[in-house]
């Protein structure tokens, strides 16, 4: 029996999949290269037909597609015209425990043959673009399209109007020596006194937050697409939407959504096909660093066993990704329970904010991520006696982030 079997359906996604079952139907007829092209777009930002919800509709169009994607060229499935959510779609109901599939003769899929990477748009330098292609517009609009001609009829002028200009130049430059003499103007004017300035006040420094976990910028974060970086065995490179607005730094449009690049040190330690589509936490407003000529512009949240006393770390693993609440939407604030705020807009490095804090971030018995406030000695003033509690890692909708199997391990 099918994990989703049980659950129950709004009327809206009962719409949804009969609407859908219909276009599976229409496919198992003719594999119409339209319908297919709008299967592949709606997939794009979606784990399943619903979103992230199974349902008989994807199995439904597993059934009927399988067979048609196992004949696939390779351009056919990540091709610059290809259908790589469709591929990505059948290799995940056909594994996913949730769908409870016995397939004997699966689609076979190698996630490391990309033919063609569509490369992100620069949103800020496409506005750049638009900007200066609206300013050449309106300066030909403005020239009336008309070439100036040369006039013949000032042609017999034009020595007198040199010989003017001489004349003002050498009237200009006696006024100039006479006022350096000290003679004065020759029209005999007195100077003007020059005021002077008084002094600007000096802006009063900006007062410091205390130093908090709300001041990391937490979010829900979805990994649109993840693949191995080109130079570096360790990393992994993952485009992730985490609810940044248009032309927002360090943000590109991937497929429709405003998304940042993000290198993350889990190759070998996660695999690949567990980063795809996936929903985690991010650190938002660290400031972004290169990671082997690859821009990195987040940090994606995982949990590690935590190492005894002089024991050495050589990141080996176990490694868990730290999971929000499936309804969870990407761009949503997550932050630790007692510890609400504002977060800071970039963290300055030098301040040591992050690496203050993490220290803090931990994972409980029950498998929750939570803040421990005893483990940060800064969190107190001199005199004050030691902040203490632990915090539960939630959505702004209330959810609680957790790890898999991991208890008392390090997060970061």
């Amino acid at each position: 029996m099918a994990a989703f079997d049980k659950l129950t359906y709004t009327p809206n996604e009962d719409a949804e999949i009969n609407q859908w079952l219909t276009t599976s139907s229409r496919l198992a007829s003719s594999s119409d290269e339209k319908l297919l092209s709008t299967l592949n777009t709606h997939l794009a930002t979606r784990t399943t037909l619903l979103g992230s919800k199974p349902s008989k509709a994807d199995v439904s169009l597993y059934e009927t597609l399988a067979p048609l994607v196992s004949k696939w060229s390779p351009e056919e499935r990540t091709g610059m015209n290809g259908y790589p959510n469709i591929v990505r779609h059948i290799d995940f109901v056909q594994n996913s425990p949730l769908f409870g599939l016995s397939v004997t003769d699966k689609v076979k899929v190698n996630v490391d043959e990309i033919v063609y990477v569509k490369p992100p748009v620069d949103a800020k330098a496409e506005k750049e673009r638009l900007k200066k292609e609206k300013a050449a517009a309106a300066a030909a609009a403005g020239g009336n399209g008309q070439t100036v001609l040369d006039d013949r009829t000032t042609k017999g002028k034009e020595t007198g109007i040199v010989k003017t200009l001489a004349e003002n130049a050498a009237a200009a430059k006696d006024a100039v020596v006479a006022a350096v003499a000290g003679e004065g103007p020759p029209d005999g004017k007195p100077k003007k006194e020059k005021k002077e300035k008084a002094p600007k006040p000096q802006k009063a420094p900006a007062a410091t937050a205390p130093l908090s976990p709300c001041l990391i910028d937490l979010r829900v974060g979805h990994i649109l697409k993840a693949v191995k970086h080109p130079e570096a065995d360790s990393l992994y490179v993952s485009t992730i939407a985490m609810g940044d607005k248009l032309g927002t730094d360090d943000t590109a449009e991937y497929e429709g959504q405003v998304v940042r690049t993000v290198c993350s040190g889990l190759n070998g330690l996660v695999p690949l096909e567990e980063m795809q589509g996936r929903k985690v936490v991010v650190v938002a407003n660290l400031k972004p660093v290169k990671m082997r000529g690859i821009k990195s512009c987040a940090m994606v949240l995982a949990a590690s066993p935590r190492l005894m006393e002089g024991e050495e770390d050589h990141h080996a693993g176990p490694v868990e990704l730290v999971t929000p609440p499936a309804d969870a939407i990407a761009g949503e604030r997550v932050w630790f329970k007692g510890w609400e705020g504002e977060p800071e807009g970039v963290l300055n490095p030098k301040k040591k904010v992050w690496e203050m804090i993490q220290l803090g971030f931990t994972t409980t018995p029950e498998l929750e991520v939570a803040f421990d406030a005893a483990a940060v000695k800064e969190l107190s003033k001199d005199g004050e006696p030691s902040k203490t509690g632990m915090g539960k890692l939630i959505t702004m909708s209330g959810g609680i982030c957790k790890v898999k199997s991991l208890t008392n391990g390090i997060v970061r």
